[in-house]
């Protein structure tokens, strides 16, 4: 059975990225056909005279089998900002249909197809008409995966986002809890926030280094039994 969804944020940073490779890497563990899809990325990296975007070159440097680049991404700025400021920057528009163009295409070439937004859900695509990531998202027809931080402001990130995501209708697989380190305070901003979501979840340790992300395993059954189900 073909899944696709999405793994959103409540914030920039808070490791969405991260969190699609290792689904990404999940899924090809399994034997799946599987792409990460990044619509909008933008902040152009610079190293020994070789210039990368991150996000992209990240689900290459640890993917299993080989990405075909075109499929990864629709819209790449220089500019580390908000996509539709980014854009402007460069005299462009980012356009939702082409987005959901892409998304259709890749439905019917790969088992699963993952998703990345950009920041959080209402980081703005087409300022002109007041299009955010989550009317995108709502469009698409796809379910989510949130990705949290679990340090001090989580709890109303998190539920502000939830909230956001349940006006729209938008079904949510569960919550990926990014960066724990084994405190107290964040043991119990996660139970806070399970009180309120009641949802499957996953709590990613914090990483010394991304590539140690190979080495990390989580029970995910109640995650992939929901997203089947959805």
């Amino acid at each position: 059975m073909a899944q696709h969804f999405w793994i959103v944020g409540t914030d920039t940073d808070v490791g969405k990225t991260l969190v699609t490779v290792y689904f990404m890497r999940c899924f090809q563990m399994k034997g799946k056909n599987v792409i990460p899809y990044k619509p909008v990325q933008t902040g152009i990296i610079t190293e020994n005279n070789k210039s990368y975007y991150g996000d992209t070159t990240f689900y290459q440097s640890l993917s299993e089998a080989n990405l075909i680049e075109r499929h990864l991404n629709s819209y790449s700025f220089k500019e580390s900002a908000s996509p539709h400021y980014a854009a402007m920057l460069e005299d462009s528009e980012i356009k939702g249909e082409v987005i959901l163009e892409h998304i259709k295409k890749l439905k019917t070439m790969y088992d699963f197809l993952i998703c990345e937004g950009a920041g959080g859900l209402y980081v703005p695509l087409e300022e002109q008409r007041d299009y955010y990531f989550l009317h995108l998202i709502k469009q698409s027809q796809l379910p989510v995966v949130l990705v949290t931080r679990t340090k001090v402001g989580t709890i109303n990130h998190t539920l502000l986002s939830l909230e956001a995501l349940k006006m729209q209708d938008i079904p949510i697989v569960g919550i990926v809890f990014n960066g724990f380190e084994g405190t107290n305070l964040e043991m119990n901003n996660i139970a806070t926030i399970q009180n309120f979501a009641n949802l499957p979840y996953l709590i990613i340790p914090k990483l010394k280094n991304l590539s140690d992300l190979k080495d990390i395993q989580i029970e995910t059954d109640k995650f992939f039994e929901r997203l089947m189900s959805l």
